[in-house]
């Protein structure tokens, strides 16, 4: 694992995360927000806790980096990225599923949530695929 392109792609992924939540929650589904408006906290809640939430970005930006750098990136094809970011995508939103079991929002939301997800885990994937990959003097230096 090359450290500094690691650090990298962690905070490119981050950047990625943040963006792609800000276009999903923060625009996409604003709508379908102020109208369910009863089951979150208030704005002025949320953003006392912005805090949290840009930490847990970061944290699944730097679990999704560092499991591709350890396991998926020697393989160094896009379709293996898409593939990684399909799944990991999948494997994020199982949530979003027991999230709809137990609270009550509509279905057309869960839904909307589900494939936000796992389209951004794509996007992620190759994202990550374009960011932290081997550059042929590293791939020297290994020979």
């Amino acid at each position: 694992m090359n450290s500094k392109r690691l650090v990298i792609a962690i905070l490119v992924l981050f950047v990625g995360v943040f963006i792609t939540d800000f276009l999903i929650h923060g625009v996409w589904l604003k709508a379908v927000y102020k109208d369910t408006a009863s089951l979150w906290r208030t704005e002025a809640e949320m953003t006392t806790r912005m805090g949290w939430m840009m930490f847990a970005q970061f944290l699944f930006a730097a679990t999704f980096t560092v499991i591709w750098a350890a396991g998926f990136e020697a393989h160094r094809h896009l379709r293996c990225a898409c593939l990684y970011g399909l799944f990991m995508g999948l494997f994020s939103q199982a949530m979003t599923i027991i999230t709809y079991v137990v609270q009550p929002f509509p279905p057309s939301l869960a839904v909307k949530w589900f494939a936000a997800g796992v389209t951004q885990g794509l996007l992620l994937g190759v994202l990550v695929h374009l960011v932290y990959k081997n550059k042929p003097a590293d791939g020297a230096a290994t020979a």
